[in-house]
């Protein structure tokens, strides 16, 4: 940090930075090119936290729409099938991951890979993916073909730009990454009546029950992150109003609260604030509903029914050692 105070003011140095760190990300990029020291001094791992921890405290979130869940300002992309990424946003890089070296069982037909989960090593400060891979083999019978699976779990580590193959917990997830969310380290996913965790400083898999495993026929349900505790939603599948329940896990799961008879709905996303509730109508449409007025605001935005996702984005200035989206022909709107 030494000459960041250096540009014509006689302010303390530590008071600069404080200063520079409670800055969005669009000043501190323009601030690059007006001085050396401070665009040195913005790549530090000092620096970087500081400006995230600012924005944690401070609530200076953004909503972003249908994407897979952000830690830390990093984004994790798919595209379904064996190919994933990891983007920033606020810096506009992005680093496509490399393909796996773990190997395959012998005489494999097909190899899916599905439900990821991104998340941060805090005690390496290290980001981690980790992937479900199912490998089919085909054989043929006189009544058709059949197929046998057997299954595999990988990780990879930013740091060491690898992939691993960890223990396989026994459990498959299920639901897509609407329905699943990433909280202080753990990554939970829905998996029958069960909810599958993984924590990724210690690289190990757990189980528990969802609150409500005896009455879930007919119920829909999804993970959310709950004021830094892991919630459950539940609500019925079927009719024109809905009911809601959330289940928040401190310890044991305890009822939070009940919505009764929301018109017009199909599933409740996430929470804003002021007591506010984002959720998905009827006719696929984002809709902001007030609780206390009972009042629904159609947002404007539209998606494809279970498609639709909600997620809090802070900036960060966190590398990711990837390329800048111009080198890699990254399409984005002109005005962003």
């Amino acid at each position: 940090m030494q000459g960041l105070s250096k540009t014509g003011s006689d302010l303390p140095e530590a008071l600069v930075l404080e200063i520079l760190s409670k800055l969005p990300i669009k000043s501190l990029t323009r601030f690059r090119c007006v001085c050396k020291p401070w665009s040195s001094s913005f790549q530090t791992p000092l620096f970087i936290t500081k400006h995230l921890q600012n924005n944690l405290r401070n609530n200076n979130l953004n909503l972003l729409h249908k994407v897979d869940g952000p830690c830390n300002g990093i984004l994790c992309l798919d595209d379904g099938r064996d190919k994933a990424a990891l983007w920033n946003p606020s810096t506009r890089e992005f680093k496509i991951l490399p393909q796996s070296s773990v190997q395959r069982p012998p005489l494999v037909d097909y190899t899916s890979f599905d439900c990821l989960g991104f998340g941060y090593d805090s005690q390496t400060d290290d980001y981690k993916v980790v992937t479900f891979v199912v490998n089919y083999f085909e054989e043929d019978s006189d009544a058709g073909s059949m197929f046998e699976q057997n299954n595999q779990v990988e990780l990879y580590s930013l740091r060491s730009d690898s992939w691993k193959e960890i223990s396989y917990p026994g459990v498959n997830p299920d639901g897509s990454p609407p329905f699943n969310c990433y909280i202080n380290g753990v990554y939970y996913w829905q998996a029958g009546h069960l909810i599958l965790s993984f924590d990724m400083v210690n690289e190990k898999f757990s189980t528990l029950p969802l609150p409500l495993p005896q009455t879930l026929d007919g119920f829909y349900s999804h993970l959310l992150d709950f004021n830094g505790l892991l919630g459950a939603i539940f609500y019925p599948g079927e009719g024109i109003e809905k009911s809601f329940d959330l289940w928040v896990m401190n310890e044991s799961w305890t009822k939070q609260f009940s919505i009764e008879s929301v018109p017009g709905v199909e599933m409740l996303l996430g929470f804003w604030k002021n007591g506010e509730f984002f959720i998905e109508s009827s006719d696929h449409e984002l809709v902001l509903f007030d609780p206390s007025t009972r009042e629904l605001k159609n947002l404007g935005i539209h998606a494809s029914k279970w498609t639709m996702q909600i997620t809090a984005y802070v900036e960060s200035l966190v590398p990711i050692n990837g390329r800048s989206e111009h080198e890699g022909r990254i399409i984005r709107d002109a005005s962003n």
